[in-house]
């Protein structure tokens, strides 16, 4: 077992206001109880198959465990994450999207995942191991703490064994549980989307049971020769623990079980097993797992068989990006918590989980998207400031920016995420470039140190070199389009003099040089040319709406070639005072 780091220096952070009535009190409060009830400390677990990328719907299944306990620590609470890494289940099949991974793959189907080689390039031994450090080092970087268990570390060291042979032992109660529960229907949504992902679904529902004709054994010996569970029991003795098993490649042999450390409880028995192994309190489960006779339905009770009761066990929804409604790891692609830490800062991914209720879907946008989510977080954040934020949302917000045991790293200064890209985009990330027109910003208080707007900066970079579409890159003019200059009609002509050289209550271009002052400027051209104050406060105007937009579109076509571009004031202080008047005039 690989704990994560612990750092037992780290100061907890004030304990939260537990009574605030959101989703994770709530919870903590019925674990409280629960375990309070079984006279049990409050344990928490997730588990996953690192069958290929650990993914962002995949990452629900952890953080929903890690707030609850997190609430419960922040308590003074005695709670433990625990997190299984299902690595000793079957290679079930080659997934998409892996590089250098092929079809030649498939001759590894059958193996447990730890037997499986790494894909190449890989720097660890295999392919469990693989896809775990890539989760890890997400899991870590986004403050959630846990205990590690290896589930082929526990069986091959002989950690259940009396939990096998009392299965064994018990096999036909075992089967008469299942039998209730084979022939049930799949689960239906009303919701089109979900049903889609339950139908595309890991189908826990028709998980294998050990059922294969003949007398029931909950246990699936690994052939010692090929090392696949391709096998058949054939004969076991409870009393001796003798099983004879014989294999598709050819091999036959008898074991003692007590002793036999090549094999494992099938998927629906291993899981209550462990539930009482561990004496887990609280466990969530995605839809596909609280359909008819999925695995957790039917856990409800095979976990008395082994002495315990199923956990509290609340579904969550599922987590989309790019309008995919369920996310899966098989089938490639679907996005990782790395991937989103390289786009967004750790507090705003962890903020994107608490804010939901577990039965809430959402997506995690990439998209230009991301940007819209960056000015809810920063509209929550001078919410909180101001005091003005609801309780919910300063527990989402604590929740996020914070864990008991530590704080996590925040920018000092927030510059809007689109206004940072807008400024990225256009100097191609050259940090000379970005501190000038950052440093009009704000006249009074002008950005003179990058470092102040990190890490969000560098988040920002990597999203303009790696997800911002490719209609939204902005190329300025290197020259000004003289044939469109000179085609100007009188009004547009007049509307770019009252922009470059002020008149009627404007100023020179030059003299409104921050983001505030270009803001008026632009904003005031139109007003002006109605007979307005520059600054006139005016609602539901139509006329003016659209001579506005007609002049930010004049602005766009005369400065990038395009109808549409970043915000006309942040493009202007992108681009300079002396080359906006260069390609204006």
């Amino acid at each position: 077992m690989t704990p994560t780091p612990d750092d037992r220096t780290a100061q907890p952070t004030s304990p939260t206001q537990h009574e605030r009535a959101d989703w994770v009190s709530r919870l903590a409060d019925e674990v409280l109880a629960e375990a309070e009830r079984r006279g049990t400390r409050p344990v928490a677990a997730s588990g996953i198959s690192p069958s290929g990328p650990v993914h962002l719907g995949n990452f629900r299944e952890v953080m929903s465990p890690h707030l609850v306990v997190d609430e419960l620590q922040r308590r003074g609470v005695d709670a433990e994450h625990i997190f299984s890494w299902d690595d000793y289940d079957r290679f079930r099949k080659v997934p998409a999207g892996i590089d250098g991974v092929d079809a030649s793959w498939e001759e590894h189907i059958g193996k447990p995942l730890t037997s499986v080689p790494a894909p190449p390039g890989s720097a660890h031994d295999s392919w469990a191991a693989h896809f775990r450090a890539q989760a890890e080092e997400g899991f870590a970087a986004a403050g959630i703490r846990y205990r590690g268990i290896s589930q082929t570390e526990q069986y091959r060291a002989g950690a259940y064994t009396e939990q096998i042979l009392h299965a064994m032992r018990h096999r036909r109660e075992i089967d008469a549980i299942l039998a209730q529960y084979r022939t049930l229907p799949a689960a239906k949504d009303e919701d089109e989307a979900l049903q889609a992902a339950l139908d595309a679904s890991s189908g826990a529902a028709t998980e294998d049971d050990g059922s294969a004709g003949g007398e029931y054994y909950p246990y699936k010996p690994y052939c010692t020769r090929c090392g696949k569970d391709l096998t058949t029991i054939e004969a076991y003795d409870d009393e001796s623990t003798e099983m004879t098993y014989s294999c598709q490649c050819g091999h036959r042999e008898t074991v003692l079980l007590r002793e036999f450390r090549s094999g494992k409880l099938v998927w629906k028995v291993d899981w209550p097993m462990r539930w009482a192994y561990e004496r887990v309190v609280f466990e969530p489960s995605g839809v596909d797992h609280q359909s008819p006779g999925s695995s957790f339905q039917v856990g409800l009770e095979l976990a008395p068989v082994f002495g315990w009761e199923r956990p509290l066990g609340p579904m969550y929804a599922f987590v989309g990006f790019g309008g995919v409604a369920k996310m899966s790891s098989s089938r490639g692609g679907a996005p990782t918590p790395l991937d989103a830490l390289a786009v967004m800062e750790a507090p705003v991914l962890r903020w994107l989980y608490a804010r939901r209720r577990m039965n809430q879907s959402f997506d995690v946008a990439f998209g230009s998207e991301l940007q819209r989510t960056y000015d809810e977080w920063d509209a929550l954040l001078r919410k909180a400031a101001a005091g003005t934020a609801g309780e919910a949302e300063l527990a989402a917000l604590e929740r996020a920016t914070a864990t008991a045991h530590e704080r996590l790293p925040e920018t000092p200064r927030r510059v809007p995420y689109r206004t940072l890209a807008s400024v990225v985009d256009i100097t191609f990330g050259d940090e000379a470039q970005i501190l000038r027109i950052l440093g009009g910003l704000d006249a009074d208080d002008p950005v003179t140190d990058l470092d102040a707007l990190r890490p969000r900066l560098d988040k920002v970079e990597a999203w303009v070199a790696t997800h911002m579409p490719a209609d939204e890159h902005t190329v300025v003019r290197a020259e000004p389009d003289r044939a469109a200059l000179d085609a100007l009609t009188e009004p547009e002509r007049e509307a770019i003099a009252l922009l470059l050289d002020g008149g009627r209550g404007l100023p020179a271009i030059e003299e409104a040089w921050t983001l505030d002052g270009l803001t008026f400027q632009t904003y005031g051209v139109a007003k002006v040319q109605r007979g307005l104050e520059p600054g006139a406060m005016v609602k539901g105007d139509k006329e003016l709406s659209a001579a506005q937009r007609a002049f930010f579109a004049l602005l766009y076509r005369l400065l990038v070639g395009r109808e549409t571009g970043p915000r006309i004031p942040t493009l202007l202080l992108a681009i300079g005072a002396e080359r906006v008047r260069a390609l204006l005039t």
